[in-house]
């Protein structure tokens, strides 16, 4: 089980299992692991693990929260770890990978607090619509989640310095509209 693994020269922080989306193209659904690592956490790790578990931090061009599920399910452990990393490693960026629904896990803007401890944000736009997007990310959240992930995005770019919003390559999903979605919202697209 990895609380931290490296892939390339970066060093992602895995939190949870817990998602709000069950999305028929997550790597959950077809492994357990990735790289080599062992992913699927027998227990959520705490802050103070966390830590301990950041050997070298200054050797990573970045350190990215991102695992085996939404890491803002857990945004006080984010937080504080971002903080430390802040404190003790600043020349690291720090980046949280997201699919954008924190605000409803936690019923509130959580943007403002996110926003002084870390660099950039990645959040799973998934789709173009409201439709295609449940369809593709079966979320606990129904028709309201990719309306919801919209404002978080908006919001983001309050509060974070860089934005940007990913899609997968994946049947029923338009690649092009969700070029466009993107160009409207003002953020760059990554696709996965």
């Amino acid at each position: 089980m990895a609380i931290t693994y490296q892939l390339g020269s970066k060093l992602y922080i895995n939190l949870t299992n817990r998602c709000t989306n069950d999305c028929k193209f997550c790597v959950r659904q077809f492994k357990d692991g990735l790289g080599g690592y062992k992913l699927w956490l027998e227990e959520e790790p705490t802050a103070g693990e966390v830590i301990d578990d950041i050997i070298r931090a200054e050797d990573y061009s970045e350190l990215v929260f991102c695992g085996f599920g939404e890491p803002l399910m857990r945004l006080e452990v984010v937080i504080e770890v971002a903080k430390w990393v802040q404190n003790n490693q600043p020349q690291i960026p720090v980046r949280v990978n997201t699919n954008g629904l924190a605000n409803l896990v936690h019923g509130r803007n959580i943007l403002p607090k996110l926003g002084e401890v870390i660099d950039a944000i990645s959040i799973s736009l998934n789709a173009s619509n409201a439709e295609t997007y449940q369809e593709v990310s079966q979320s606990e959240y129904g028709k309201e989640a990719f309306g919801a992930v919209i404002k978080f995005i908006k919001k983001a770019q309050e509060y974070i310095p860089e934005v940007q919003v990913s899609v997968v390559d994946y049947e029923g999903v338009n690649l092009e509209e969700s070029q466009k979605t993107a160009e409207k919202l003002g953020v760059k697209l990554k696709v996965r």
